[in-house]
């Protein structure tokens, strides 16, 4: 019989499990983004990955020195003859560092504490349960989409994907079932959606991005916004499916994309440079066609803004601007006005600037009046 482990003894639906025999999961969604994972990894090329970006160091510490929790097991399935864990390949990798040292100084894992024999014979078997990857998956969910041990976003959008995709359960079911009350995962499904149909039509790439990291939640947030949907043909109603942008758009998903990412191979950077706020500038540039003309153009965001918010809005924002300016100025005049002569030929200036201003728009809507009543007195 396997020895019982450091949660206590083995309870109802689990099954004590040689540790070597297990393996781990090489389409686990947190993985989905590196490059360098091929199906030929190795368990110790595996074991650094996770080592070097996923903090199984502590993990490793907390078994080390408590045992391993039996109410936590791992759950695996049964693939092509080996089980192969869909929950917990970090336990399973702080595991394997534990009791084999060589490996931990394969890994450069050495600051990890050596462990007793009577830990080391704890961890020869653990408890798993067994299952199809099918059947776990609202725990998995809630676990990592929406709980406490949350994926990044790229990871929980390739596992809503394949819940929704491969196992058919709708999105409201999905949501629902791992208690997400804030429309995540479908925008999530849809910004993965977006991506890969960007990908796919050959529009973007995203290995040719200008950062190595890859925001993801600058697309699935962006696709949100109403005049990004309005720049690709989408909506809220029928975008949450696979190419949700349709056919004579995708030429602009492939510019949002670039305006997200930037292009390495062009030396182009992208016009987003952090979600705050330059994702709802991009945004309110696109709501004017002057804004979409002068971001294909590559001019900076700001400047893309002024453009697009043309000149009767700017005239407008500079006069409320110089007002709140000069009603500061008075307000300081009392205290601050030390009487000599330079402040007080600056004062005049502004007073002549804004005189000319009044005169001018005057002139200008008088003007206007007499070519109104022309066109009038002509169409009769």
């Amino acid at each position: 019989m396997a020895p019982t482990n450091a949660g206590g003894s083995t309870s109802e639906g689990l099954v004590q499990v040689p540790t070597a025999e297990l393996h781990f999961d090489r389409r686990n969604p947190r993985l989905f983004l590196e490059e360098d994972l091929k199906e030929d990894l190795s368990d110790s090329d595996l074991i650094r990955l996770l080592w070097r970006d996923f903090a199984v160091d502590e993990v490793a510490l907390s078994i080390g020195h408590n045992g391993f929790f039996g109410h936590e097991p791992l759950f695996a399935t049964l693939e092509e003859g080996r089980r192969v864990v869909v929950e917990g390949n970090r336990r399973l990798a702080a595991v394997r560092l534990l009791v084999d040292p060589d490996l931990r100084e394969a890994i450069g894992a050495t600051d990890l504490p050596q462990i007793s024999l009577e830990r080391k014979q704890e961890l020869e078997f653990l408890p798993v349960i067994e299952c199809e990857r099918g059947e776990v998956w609202q725990f998995v969910g809630f676990k990592h989409v929406n709980g406490p041990q949350a994926w990044q976003s790229y990871a929980k959008a390739q596992y809503v994907a394949w819940v929704h995709n491969d196992l058919g359960v709708p999105l409201p079911d999905i949501a629902r079932r791992i208690g997400d009350r804030h429309a995540t995962v479908r925008r999530l499904y849809r910004g993965l959606m977006a991506l890969l149909q960007a990908e796919h039509s050959g529009v973007f790439d995203r290995e040719d991005r200008w950062k190595k990291h890859f925001s993801f939640s600058h697309l699935y947030t962006g696709l949100g916004y109403s005049n990004i949907q309005a720049f690709l043909g989408i909506d809220d109603e029928h975008s949450f499916r696979p190419d949700p942008v349709p056919n004579d758009h995708v030429r602009d998903l492939g510019d949002l994309c670039l305006w997200l990412y930037g292009r390495k191979s062009t030396s182009t950077q992208p016009v987003v440079r952090s979600q705050n706020p330059d994702l709802r500038n991009l945004d309110s540039a696109l709501g004017s066609s002057r804004g979409v003309v002068a971001l294909r153009r590559g001019l900076p965001l700001e400047v893309v803004l002024e453009i697009a918010a043309g000149d009767e809005v700017l005239f407008k924002e500079a006069l409320i601007a110089a007002r709140h300016e000069l009603q500061q100025a008075r307000g300081k005049q009392l205290t601050g006005d030390a009487g000599d002569l330079d402040t007080l030929q600056i004062a005049n200036e502004v007073f002549d600037l804004a005189d000319r201003l009044v005169t001018e728009m005057e002139d200008s809507r008088r003007e206007g009046r007499s070519r109104r009543r022309r066109r009038r007195r002509g169409a009769r």
